[in-house]
């Protein structure tokens, strides 16, 4: 298959809005989709808050991989990979591990001590392909978020 993993443009992230869209679908969580095309604009392109890389294929969007800086106190600049996204029809072709490859690049080009990322511990594909590369899956850490209500909770707490 004919395909290209390039920086994304502007004008890409109707397309890429598309892809998460899809992967909240497949999650089972389309209604916990908030953003827009115009904030993946403004945080990507004019706040400059993150790096997407697109896989394109025939003039198509078929996967995406966001990443941004975080710092670790221990380690330093971090990558934090956010999603890596390919259509469902496109799985299997070799474009995740294309735009998975050329995200662990950025991680080289820009001399980070730590690519990270999370992953669901149902994705058993997804786990064994992350530790095939040498990845070290951290069985024993938790996830947390704190959501917009909880934040707001928080605050009227010390009001």
């Amino acid at each position: 298959m004919d395909y290209t993993i390039r920086e994304a443009r502007r004008e890409d992230m109707p397309q890429v809005l598309e892809l998460i869209n899809e992967l909240a679908a497949y999650e089972n969580a389309a209604d916990q989709v908030e953003i827009t095309v115009e904030d993946l604009e403004e945080e990507g392109f004019y706040n400059h808050n993150f790096k997407c890389f697109v896989a394109e294929v025939k003039g198509k969007i078929e996967g995406m991989a966001l990443v941004y800086y975080r710092f670790s106190t221990w380690k330093g600049r971090t990558v934090h990979l956010e999603d890596l996204i390919v259509r469902e029809s496109m799985r299997g072709t070799g474009l995740g591990g294309a735009l998975y490859q050329r995200v662990v690049k950025y991680a080289h080009e820009n001399n980070v001590k730590r690519l990270e990322w999370v992953v669901s511990e149902g994705n058993k594909n997804a786990i064994q392909f992350y530790e095939n590369t040498g990845a070290d899956v951290k069985k024993n850490w938790y996830t947390v978020h704190m959501d917009e209500s909880g934040i707001q909770e928080n605050i009227e707490k010390e009001e």
